[in-house]
């Protein structure tokens, strides 16, 4: 037990270190995130949007710039954990296949890019629905960020399907962006009558959108829908887990190039073996 313990510390560790060195996705955190928000807000007309909310069906009017705001968050969310996401997949492929060479068991290495998704996308939601507040309040900021967590869940599960699919960076990052923006425009109250669609439904954040909605306006809570979103995150996470399976698997099958300190300590003899032949 401690031993699997040690290997998926060991694991989380390396991705969060690879995280932390990402110096585009910290400034696009720490610097994107607010500027869309502030823009939205000082930008947009406050002139209320009126809209039919699908998952209770009030009509809703909110003010252009709150729902901008609300719609900005969860763009500036989804695509920023999917690139954190795509950029550690994408970079650490070598590595994970040399670990799995060693025989550094694959479940360890899920696990571990599971919490460091998790612990991202949490901290990315929490910071959008606190840079949200200070320009309004929300009727339900726990059930934006809750939305806003399930939607970058899911995004960065899609992270880890580019990463372990895609050759090229410039394709996974292409790839991401008109995903997020097809995803999220589609269903933008001021894009027209898109909202009101059924293509909708089917979209990556239906769920996010319309329980960030209500969140935003409304005091209806919407289990159902950050259900539904985590459903979503629960598909791409099974397909991220076949890319990765078939990521790692020629190199299960290869020659070990080198052996971790542990698997090697485990297959020595315990005796070293004697010489048989006797000298003349």
């Amino acid at each position: 037990m401690r031993r699997h313990l040690h290997l998926f510390v060991t694991a989380a560790r390396f991705d969060l270190v690879e995280h932390a060195r990402n110096r585009l996705a910290m400034v696009l955190v720490a610097l994107f995130i607010p500027s869309w928000i502030s823009l939205a807000h000082a930008v947009i007309p406050s002139t209320p949007v009126p809209f039919r909310l699908r998952a209770t069906g009030r009509l809703l009017e909110p003010a252009g710039n709150q729902i901008t705001q609300i719609t900005g968050a969860i763009n500036a969310v989804t695509l920023i954990t999917g690139f954190m996401m795509f950029a550690v997949t994408f970079n650490g492929g070598r590595f994970d296949r040399r670990l799995a060479m060693a025989g550094y068991p694959r479940i360890h290495l899920v696990l571990a890019k599971t919490t460091s998704l998790t612990l991202a996308s949490a901290a990315v939601a929490a910071y959008a629905t606190a840079m949200i507040r200070t320009a309004w309040s929300p009727h339900q900021p726990l059930q934006l960020a809750a939305a806003l967590f399930c939607g970058a869940m899911t995004y960065g599960a899609l992270g880890v399907i580019f990463g372990s699919l895609l050759r090229r960076e410039v394709e996974g990052m292409f790839a991401l962006v008109m995903t997020s923006l097809v995803d999220v425009g589609l269903q933008n109250p001021l894009a027209g009558g898109g909202a009101g669609s059924q293509v909708v439904r089917f979209l990556p954040t239906y769920g996010t959108m319309q329980a960030a909605s209500a969140a935003g306006f409304t005091r209806e809570w919407l289990p159902g829908d950050l259900a539904v979103q985590f459903l979503w995150f629960a598909g791409a996470a099974f397909m991220g887990l076949l890319a990765f399976h078939r990521r790692t698997k020629d190199a299960l099958t290869a020659r070990p190039s080198f052996r971790l300190p542990w698997l090697a300590a485990r297959r020595q003899p315990a005796h070293p073996a004697r010489a048989t032949s006797t000298p003349r």
